[in-house]
């Protein structure tokens, strides 16, 4: 099953001379369950087209499809609830609110949306994350490990088509880094979860079934893990 379909992708800053042609054409699918590492140098267009699957930005031309949707033909509060609903992000940063506690941190999507968290899933999450003696911790109190695993389990929360990272261990050492890349594909196994990461980071593309190359806003390449790992 496709749950991300992308068709003649292009994204234009500027016009004239500080015209920019960050996406150029670009097309591609995602199966459910897949594990998709994008990747590329500075500038390739890679976060570009992340911050439009995530639907914070808005394609120039061309059709973003997720779980059937077409986002392009959502109205700004339509497209918003969709991205709250469908849509997991993690950043580099961890944007976590400073003065609310870990479990708060985690349902706050979920309160957000105007419902009840699933307690069920809440304590799976804490537990898989590793935060069970942390769940009334401040963000400021745990480490950086620490918080990014709160940012996985915040884009879990609502059970995402799709779990979109941006470079989810740029800001962290060698050893959590490992162990961010272990969670990231334990969920993938175990719930099927569609994860889709831009990442710099060699050791998440070795551990990617699929590796998209992104060069001067085109794809140049698009290897599956046999491939990969050839």
């Amino acid at each position: 099953m496709k749950i991300l379909e992308i068709k003649n992708l292009c994204k234009v800053y500027g016009e004239g001379e500080t015209r920019v042609d960050a996406l150029k054409n670009i097309s591609f699918d995602v199966d459910q369950g897949e594990f998709v590492a994008v990747v590329g140098p500075s500038g390739s267009g890679k976060s570009t087209l992340l911050h439009i699957l995530g639907g914070v930005d808005i394609p120039t031309s061309g059709v973003v499809r997720i779980a059937g949707t077409d986002i392009g033909k959502l109205d700004e509060n339509k497209l918003a609830i969709f991205r709250r609903r469908q849509i997991g992000l993690i950043y580099q940063f961890y944007n976590l609110i400073p003065i609310l506690n870990v479990e708060e941190n985690l349902t706050l999507p979920i309160l957000l949306d105007g419902k009840k968290p699933d307690q069920k899933l809440l304590e799976d999450l804490v537990e898989k994350l590793g935060l069970s003696e942390r769940r009334s911790h401040l963000p400021n109190q745990l480490s950086g490990g620490q918080q990014q695993r709160v940012s996985i389990g915040r884009a879990l929360m609502n059970h995402p088509a799709l779990l979109l990272a941006d470079e989810p261990t740029g800001n962290l050492d060698t050893e959590n880094s490992k162990e961010i890349i272990a969670l990231l594909r334990k969920f993938n196994r175990e719930n099927n979860q569609t994860v889709i990461i831009i990442t710099h980071d060699e050791r998440i593309a070795l551990a990617a079934d699929r590796v998209i190359t992104i060069e001067d806003g085109r794809i140049t390449r698009d290897t599956k893990r046999a491939e990969v790992n050839a």
